[in-house]
């Protein structure tokens, strides 16, 4: 307290000064129409840019929120439109299909982990078992292009084994003519851009250019885009072709992705396990 009563006293010119100046403002708006117009346009503008700022930092406070609504109302808009229009490996044939018959819908889920610079990346999501994710469900980008495999779930989260990963193999064909080939990453070249598509037959012709999509065998739907082709045809020790294409997805930004559930998937599964190995 004596320390406060020195301060005051040492500078207590500048505190009558901050006073006289004070009062002497109040009066001369509270007694001048100018004046007092001037000084509350002037506050108006200063409370109203005020708000503007705090209304437009709720807004970023809420982009969390708005991102997860609208990913998941793009993913039941892309299930409306795959019960709408399914894509055959033979040609593009619209067909009319009901919600009871419809094979594949999405479920939107945030990325809450990803890696892109290991040899073996893996991402995790904030589905789960309860959310109907199961091991081996396909999983695509929000605009175009694939992103891996369910590969571990637990009750609120699962993992990812993405495109980035050695093990991962997806069947994909090309557009124009549906030869079949398989599609990995890595090859000695790790770039996260780029993928390979291999085992393609040696009598069938690539161009840069071409638009590689997924297959419809496996969890993909058919028609999947991948990427397109940047260096084509070459030649391997097997009779096949490979080629290597730049991928529509950019893993470096993912931040929501699409888990494709297949309605017809545990029937399938169960009618394959009944062959017999060597059939």
């Amino acid at each position: 307290m004596r320390n406060l009563w020195i301060f005051i006293s040492r500078y207590n010119a500048f505190f009558l000064f901050i006073i006289f100046f004070v009062v002497g403002i109040y009066l001369t708006v509270k007694n001048n129409a100018y004046q007092r117009s001037v000084t509350l346009n002037s506050s108006n503008e200063v409370v109203g840019t005020a708000y503007e700022r705090l209304n437009i930092f709720k807004r970023y406070l809420n982009l969390g929120m708005v991102n997860d609504s609208l990913a998941a109302e793009n993913a039941k808009l892309k299930s409306q439109l795959l019960g709408l229009t399914t894509v055959d490996t033979a040609k593009d044939v619209k067909v009319v299909d009901t919600v009871t018959n419809q094979q594949y819908t999405y479920l939107a889920a945030k990325v809450v982990k990803n890696s892109v610079t290991l040899r073996n990346n893996i991402m995790t999501i904030n589905k789960g078992t309860v959310d109907g994710i199961k091991s081996g469900m396909a999983v695509i980008a929000p605009q175009r292009g694939v992103v891996g495999f369910i590969r571990d779930v637990s009750a609120h989260l699962a993992t990812i084994q993405s495109l980035l990963h050695k093990d991962t193999k997806i069947s994909v064909t090309l557009k124009k003519n549906h030869a079949l080939g398989s599609l990995v990453w890595g090859d000695g070249n790790f770039d996260i851009k780029k993928a390979f598509v291999k085992e393609v037959p040696n009598h069938i012709k690539m161009y840069v250019g071409d638009t590689v999509v997924t297959s419809g065998y496996g969890s993909f739907p058919a028609g999947v885009l991948v990427g397109k082709i940047s260096k084509a045809n070459v030649a391997t020790n097997d009779n096949f072709l490979s080629a290597e294409l730049n991928l529509f997805t950019d893993f470096s930004t993912l931040q929501y992705v699409y888990v494709v559930k297949d309605k017809k998937a545990d029937e399938q599964k169960a009618l394959e396990s009944m062959a017999k190995p060597n059939e």
